[in-house]
C-alpha cells in the first residue's frame, strides 16, 4: 500500500507532471516450497504478500465480487464490496439515464472514495470490488454518448482531480477480462432487475472503455490481467493472482495515467 507521499507523486502522473515511474511492489524474498510441512500454513499467511491492497476491476457481471470473497478467504484479509442495495441512484437511474447520470456518478465517487479511504486509514491489507478508478470510464462513456451534460462531465472531472490528491494506489489491480456477450450472460445469470435490459452495444462500448483504461492505468499501477473466462472457480483464480503477484509478473511500462481524460 503506497504512502500519502506516493499518492502525491502519483497525482502528478495524472497530472503529467512527471516522467518517473513509479516502482512495482517487491515480492517477499522467498516463497515456502509445495509438498513443505509449513507451506499451506505460510503460503495463507498475509505476512507473504506484505501490507497489500488488491483492487478488481472489469465489465458488469464479470465476477468482481466473487472473486474478491474468494482472495479475503484465501489471504485472510478484509474484502468492500461495490455499494448496489443502499444505492438510492440505482433504479431511477436505468430508467431515465441521461435525467440521472451526473447524480449517480457523483453518489459512487463519493462511496467509492469513502471506502478507499477505509481501506486506507485502517492499515490493514484488504480488497476492493471495483476501483475507484473504474468510475471515469462509464462516467467518459455517459458524456461521449451524450447522456451526460458536458457542464456536469467537466465538473465530475474536477472532483475527480481534486480527490486524488488524498488517494493512496491500490498495491495492484487484477482485470478480470470478458467478452461484452459474456457480461451480459453473466447479467442475465445473476437477475439483478435493474440491470436486466442492458444491451449489448452498451456493454462492447464499456469493452472498448476498460481496454483504453487497462492500458493506461498499467503504466502507475501494477495490472494482472486474466481471461476471466478461462478459469473454472473464483479459488482457482485466488492461487493465480497470488502466485502472480509473488512472482511480480505485471503488466505495465512508463509513467502517466488520467483517470478523467
Amino acid at each position: 500500500m503506497t504512502s500519502h507521499r506516493e499518492a502525491g507523486q502519483a497525482q502528478e502522473l495524472i497530472e503529467g507532471k512527471s516522467g518517473a515511474t513509479s516502482s512495482v511492489p517487491s515480492a517477499p524474498a522467498s516463497v515456502p516450497q509445495e509438498g513443505s510441512k509449513s507451506s499451506d500454513k505460510e503460503w495463507k499467511d498475509e505476512e507473504w504478500l506484505g501490507n497489500i491492497f488488491i483492487g478488481i476491476a472489469g465489465m458488469i457481471g464479470a465476477g468482481k465480487s466473487t472473486l474478491a470473497t474468494a482472495l479475503g478467504e484465501h489471504l485472510g484479509i478484509d474484502a468492500y464490496y461495490e455499494p448496489v442495495k443502499d444505492n438510492d441512484y440505482l433504479e431511477d437511474f436505468y430508467k431515465d439515464t441521461k435525467k440521472y447520470s451526473f447524480g449517480m456518478q457523483v453518489y459512487l465517487l463519493n462511496k467509492r472514495f469513502q471506502q478507499h479511504q477505509e481501506i486506507i486509514w485502517k492499515g490493514k491489507s484488504a480488497v476492493q470490488d471495483r476501483t475507484i478508478y473504474e468510475d471515469s470510464i462509464f462516467a467518459r462513456m455517459l458524456a461521449e454518448t451524450g447522456l451526460m451534460d458536458a457542464r456536469d462531465y467537466r465538473t465530475y472531472q474536477s472532483l475527480f482531480k481534486n480527490m486524488s490528491n488524498f488517494m493512496c494506489k491500490p498495491s495492484v489491480i487484477v482485470y478480470l477480462d470478458v467478452s461484452p456477450k459474456t457480461s451480459q450472460e453473466r447479467i442475465r445469470q445473476r437477475s439483478r432487475g435493474v440491470e436486466s435490459d442492458i444491451e449489448l452495444g452498451y456493454l462492447e462500448s464499456l469493452h472498448k472503455g476498460y481496454e483504453r483504461f487497462v492500458k493506461e492505468i498499467s503504466r502507475v499501477i501494477p495490472v494482472i490481467r486474466i481471461d476471466y473466462e478461462r478459469f473454472a472457480t473464483a479459488d482457482e483464480m485466488a492461487e493465480v493472482i497470488k502466485k502472480e503477484y509473488l512472482d511480480a509478473n505485471f503488466l505495465r511500462q512508463a509513467a502517466r495515467f488520467d483517470p478523467t481524460r
